[in-house]
């Protein structure tokens, strides 16, 4: 074996993974340039810590479960003249999360609420915050199973401990009281201990028939609103915009005959 093929051999074992891929080509661009000693370790050095934080960027995006990907910058604000790009650029600093506050996006389906939460949550990866992604009613049946075999304060307490808890679509589904309740637990352990962006297709005061009981409503409302950004997404739907979109696309493709047999 060279005393290449070994050092690279070692690198491996020592999980340094990207430092066993560039030293050679970095050595060769090192003794081009007449780079010291110090100098060509530092460059290895910083393509290993980069490696590892794109590995670590991926793992937390992986571990927070989105639905999809979407970034902020992906956004289109000219389709949603009504949203604040400067509030959302400043919330994407993430200034929020040290403050533990909360960001509510309102809205009917398909302007963006859930792109906007997920182009957030994926904001917080790139800064190594812990994101988790949960549809609403996903995360209550987590509840419902852990009341069921007596383990819930310990998942509230482990749902709290996230810098980031996205909630969507609330109120899509009327709730039962129990689950209600379980909601209402939820948030109040969240409260000032992390920070949650809440998307939902209700305006605050329909909270009360979401939840099927106005005094939990308040008390959530309360809750959440205390240290919070409300977000007011109203214009069409995306979806909708897309969906024409390729009806027209596909008129456009067929021949003239058949437009008009079709009209």
């Amino acid at each position: 074996m060279t005393e290449s093929e070994s050092l690279k051999a070692n690198l491996g074992r020592l999980g340094l993974k990207r430092m066993a891929e560039v030293f050679e080509n970095e050595a060769d661009r090192a003794v081009q340039l007449k780079t010291s000693y110090s100098g060509y370790l530092g460059r290895v050095v910083e393509e290993e810590l980069l490696a590892k934080t794109e590995r670590s960027v991926d793992c937390r995006i992986k571990n927070a479960h989105f639905p999809y990907g979407k970034t902020l910058e992906s956004f289109d604000y000219a389709f949603q003249p009504g949203l604040s790009e400067v509030l959302v650029r400043e919330l994407a600093e993430l200034g929020f999360l040290g403050r533990r506050e909360n960001i509510i996006l309102i809205g009917p389906p398909g302007v963006g609420k859930t792109h906007l939460a997920i182009g957030l949550g994926i904001k917080a990866c790139v800064a190594r915050k812990r994101v988790r992604f949960f549809s609403a009613m996903e995360l209550l049946d987590e509840l419902t199973a852990a009341q069921a075999v007596r383990n819930l304060v310990q998942r509230l307490e482990a749902l709290s401990r996230w810098d980031l808890l996205i909630i969507d679509e609330l109120g899509y589904l009327p709730m039962d009281k129990p689950r209600a309740n379980l909601c209402f637990q939820l948030v109040s352990r969240c409260y000032e201990q992390n920070s949650l962006v809440v998307t939902s297709n209700k305006a605050f005061d329909q909270w009360g028939e979401v939840f099927g009981d106005e005094v939990i409503a308040g008390a959530i409302l309360d809750r959440l609103l205390h240290h919070s950004h409300i977000i007011a997404v109203q214009g069409e739907s995306f979806r909708m915009r897309d969906k024409r979109t390729k009806g027209v696309d596909r008129a456009a493709k067929q021949p003239d005959n058949q437009q008009a047999e079709n009209s």
